[in-house]
């Protein structure tokens, strides 16, 4: 029988081509079909840099992503360099594609160059596929195919305006670690209302981490059961031939911090970063205790607590974010309790939430940076919501918050490393963490890698230079003192009661105002 084909190429069949298929071959069509493994062992060919030309002998942990994905709408896997997760993501799509219909996948990388290099490695093994499995071919380029059973896999760059007007069944996301910050937060805000219409829709990440970005922040989530995603890792040790012996050579040829970050596939700060490195690795992610509207709690409020939220504005047209965390300051170390983060919110809006959260931690004390919109947060803040308990460079109960000058920017950023490496303020949030691996050096001063951010940084930033000013110092005092004579005056009540003290219901006492404004009493 003779087989149209597509466009001259004897290797694609055409659309709308007759085949009667034998016995077997129906047989081992739905054999295929309902075993992906088996379909790709048997029929997928791919060029083995050793061995060139060859069928794809799964390793081990390669059958068992295929099967996880399989199994799992969401996959998210860490995998090190040249280990073949690509091939094994592209097999498992060739099957996909294949037995099913109506089936739109999108296939993104960091470079568009990249994710047609994807699909021309998808394509090669279509050729080699005999005609019985083969579906007729409408489309055919660098960028696309479009098949018979009206499935269809696209080839883009990783960005918001890829997919943008379609509905995909399955995005593949490769070496999701290196798309710019900025790219991959609005990469998801924009493609999740496309995930989310479909209820069998899958996602696939897979990377080797590229310090603590977007792709860390998806796979601690996934680790820590925070999202829907099922985290797969592989290990350097998994891939046949690489032993210590392997790795020995490997770490001569390169570095140890590299080999860490690409052959054991851990999470490094990027280069130059104020907090060193090994610190940022060594720091403990807590797991909020509730989330709600850009909001997370990781302790709830303590009676007798003192509070300090420290606060960074923006302008809350979907790029840099307006945020605030909320600091124990009761005694050393210091903790981040809770932070809010959101690019959307309204300077006008955003005064009102920092009302609500300082008032329910213990009528916090709040420090502004005043620079741009944060100037009108802090008048909202302070004259339409009436809320007293702000800082500004004169002392407390003022108006105006800071500036952020060179000088503030400068020393806070040296008390802020100090702080953190000697375990002086301790951070539990994973988006805080985040930022400050990629907080680095800019010229004579510190900032977010390109793409990054660093809102939540600078608000701690912020609280660390405060933290060194007498006006911080007092606070504590005040709050020191009066936790001193609460505890040592029930002390004394303790202490004396045995000896016949008698409520009579009389109250008789004298008043004295110490020099801080406190009020003593004594009773006769």
């Amino acid at each position: 029988m003779t087989i149209n084909s597509y466009l001259g190429n004897p290797l694609l069949k055409s659309l709308n081509t007759p085949q009667n298929y034998t016995k077997e071959e129906i047989e081992e069509y739905i054999k295929c079909r309902d075993d992906p493994i088996y379909f790709i062992t048997t029929y997928m060919t791919i060029v083995n840099v050793d061995k060139g030309l060859m069928k794809f002998e799964l390793w081990p942990f390669q059958r068992e992503l295929i099967t996880t994905l399989v199994d799992n709408r969401f996959s998210i896997v860490k995998c090190p360099r040249q280990s073949g997760k690509s091939q094994t993501s592209l097999a498992f799509m060739l099957h996909y594609v294949l037995f099913n219909e109506q089936k739109n996948i999108a296939i993104l990388a960091n470079k568009g160059a990249t994710a047609r290099e994807l699909l021309g490695r998808l394509q090669f093994a279509y050729e080699k596929l005999p005609m019985f499995i083969q579906q007729g071919v409408s489309e055919w380029n660098k960028g696309s195919i479009f098949l018979e059973n009206g499935s269809r896999i696209l080839a883009s760059s990783t960005s918001s305006s890829a997919i943008r007007g379609f509905s995909f069944n399955l995005i593949f996301l490769d070496e999701f670690a290196f798309v710019p910050q900025n790219l991959a937060e609005e990469f998801f805000n924009s493609v999740y209302p496309t995930i989310s219409s479909g209820q069998q829709s899958k996602v696939i990440i897979v990377s080797t981490p590229n310090g603590m970005n977007h792709f860390y922040k998806m796979w601690t989530n996934a680790v820590e059961g925070r999202s829907d995603y099922h985290p797969f890792a592989i290990n350097w040790s998994d891939v046949p031939g690489r032993d210590e012996a392997w790795k020995k050579q490997t770490i001569a040829n390169t570095n140890e911090e590299q080999f860490r970050q690409e052959f054991e596939t851990e999470f490094l700060g990027s280069a130059g970063t104020l907090i060193k490195p090994a610190k940022i690795a060594e720091l403990t992610i807590k797991t909020p205790l509730s989330r709600r509207d850009n909001f997370d709690v990781y302790e709830e409020t303590i009676e007798g607590h003192q509070y300090f939220i420290t606060v960074d504005v923006a302008e809350g047209r979907g790029q840099d974010y307006s945020t605030f965390s909320v600091i124990d300051i009761t005694g050393m170390p210091w903790t981040q309790v809770a932070k809010y983060r959101s690019n959307v919110i309204s300077p006008l809006l955003f005064p009102t939430i920092i009302q609500q959260v300082a008032t329910a931690y213990n009528q916090a004390t709040v420090l502004i940076e005043s620079n741009g919109p944060g100037g009108e947060v802090c008048n909202i803040l302070h004259y339409d919501l009436e809320y007293e308990h702000t800082i500004n460079e004169s002392g407390v109960q003022a108006k105006l918050g800071i500036k952020m000058t060179k000088r503030v920017k400068a020393v806070g950023c040296s008390n802020f490393k100090d702080l953190v490496e000697e375990n002086k303020l301790i951070i539990n949030d994973l988006e805080t963490i985040s930022e400050m691996s990629q907080f680095i050096v800019k010229g004579k001063s510190w900032a977010a890698e390109v793409g990054g951010h660093d809102d939540l940084v600078m608000s701690l930033v912020m609280f660390s230079w405060f933290s060194s000013q007498e006006q911080f110092k007092e606070l504590n005092d005040i709050s020191l003192r009066k936790n001193l004579y609460d505890s040592q005056i029930q002390q004394i009540e303790d202490d004396l009661t045995p000896f016949g003290f008698i409520e009579d219901g009389v109250s008789d006492t004298e008043k004295y105002v110490v020099e801080d404004g406190e009020i003593w009493q004594i009773y006769n």
